[in-house]
């Protein structure tokens, strides 16, 4: 990775690696301990050392298969250590309805683009209590310290256990919700993800664990396409870090309109297609993953290190999804006047479209693809065929209207093309 392309947390951990020889340290005891003080001569520990995905890991770390968790307010170890659990999501469960109750004023459920709100929508409306099938209160929240505990992780490459030591360490709890026979702890992210910190819930987990008779119960929520996603997991041994399981995934949706192909259609048969803009093609396959960023941008603006440091992306895939949003006109890049790096926003049109009831916007979203001429003739042939067309159709159409575009680049737009027909062809109903 070049200079340029390193985020500041690249750039602060390679001068701490330097002047600590942590490298040396691990390999000679196994772990280095490293006190808040001497990160934050640096950039802020609070930046510097919380990784919710393996993704947002710096460079040093990944290429040495380290990570790093704290083990009291002012000192962290850094180790070998498998601190993440990658998440499948089961697209064949069931997709549970849930209306909306009349008379609530203060959630607007077409507009949860924070975890927050989320989790206020979810309970409310009762989805939380379908969780286990128990009425819920809303009792746990926020910042508060660990207490003392050990616990054992593995090794990532010896795959051998390590004993780490924990005392009055920070943990966060994004809800806790409580019923007559549970206590339900809930780490919650508004965007999918590919794995998540399991420290995340852990720490949280082992604090209340003490405090309560009841049984504690680890849930990871996802909030992504105006679908919440529920990861029900059990800690099989407490002192375990690495003993977490997955019991169950439920998926919920809010009084969904179901897009039909009459609707898609319509979008078809009045799109104008307009000239390819003065972007390249996307190299971006997932069209999922372009509505999280979208949905984030509403919440606020963002530079590409603040992308890449605190969401599923790395240094690659924020440029190739931002260029995404770019392309099809929903995001904008301007440079920040205080530190002069780009930063994106959404323009006034992705904002109308994100704040619409969720079949409306998805019809907008189709239509924003549909408008470019590749897209267009591409799913004009899906409809002819009634099915998405081999690859060396799809190249072809490329080809035919990117001059720009290689034979060595064509494999990877004809992904990013297939993958977002598929988007479309997805949402409507077989």
């Amino acid at each position: 990775m070049s200079k340029s392309q390193k985020t500041a947390n690249d750039k602060a951990w390679e001068i701490l690696f330097e002047r600590h020889k942590i490298l040396e340290e691990v390999e000679k005891n196994g772990f280095f301990e490293i006190a808040s003080g001497q990160i934050n001569q640096e950039r802020e520990s609070r930046l510097m050392a919380k990784f919710d995905h393996s993704v947002n890991l710096p460079e040093i770390f990944r290429d040495n298969h380290l990570s790093i968790l704290p083990i009291s307010r002012s000192k962290y170890v850094i180790g070998k250590f498998d601190t993440h659990l990658k998440v499948k999501y089961d697209s064949k469960i069931e997709v549970i309805p849930f209306e909306f109750p009349p008379g609530i004023e203060s959630i607007d459920y077409t507009n949860l683009y924070s975890e927050s709100s989320a989790l206020h929508c979810a309970f409310t409306i009762g989805i939380i209590d379908d969780l286990f099938g128990e009425k819920t209160a809303y009792t746990v929240s926020g910042r508060m310290s660990t207490e003392a505990f050990d616990f054992n992780i593995i090794n990532s490459i010896a795959n051998k256990p390590y004993s780490i030591k924990v005392k009055n360490s920070q943990c966060e709890i994004d809800a806790g919700f409580e019923s007559n026979n549970y206590f339900l702890l809930i780490e919650a992210k508004n965007y999918a993800i590919d794995d998540f910190l399991i420290r995340q819930l852990y720490y949280p987990y082992r604090l209340w664990s003490k405090k309560m008779a009841k049984k504690v119960i680890p849930v990871l929520m996802t909030y992504s396409n105006d679908l919440f996603s529920f990861f029900i997991y059990e800690f099989s041994n407490d002192e375990d870090y690495n003993s977490l399981k997955l019991r169950e995934q439920k998926n919920y949706t809010i009084a969904p309109e179901e897009i039909q192909r009459s609707d898609v259609d319509r979008v078809f048969n009045n799109i104008k297609v307009i000239a390819e803009p003065d972007f390249s093609l996307p190299q971006a396959n997932k069209f999922e993953r372009i509505v999280d960023l979208l949905s984030l941008l509403l919440e606020r603006d963002l530079t590409t290190d603040d992308i890449t440091e605190n969401y599923q992306f790395d240094r690659r895939q924020t440029g190739y999804y931002t260029n995404a949003g770019l392309y099809i006109g929903l995001i904008e890049k301007d440079k920040s006047s205080l530190t002069k790096k780009p930063i994106f926003r959404l323009t006034s049109e992705g904002r109308s479209i994100l704040h619409k009831r969720p079949k409306l916007k998805y019809l907008d979203l189709i239509n924003k693809i549909l408008e470019k001429k590749v897209f267009y003739l591409v799913f004009e042939l899906t409809l002819k065929q009634g099915d998405i067309p081999p690859k060396d159709a799809i190249c072809k159409i490329i080809l035919e209207n990117r001059p720009d575009i290689n034979d060595t680049t064509i494999k990877r737009r004809y992904s990013t093309v297939r993958g977002w027909i598929s988007w479309i062809w997805n949402q409507i109903p077989d």
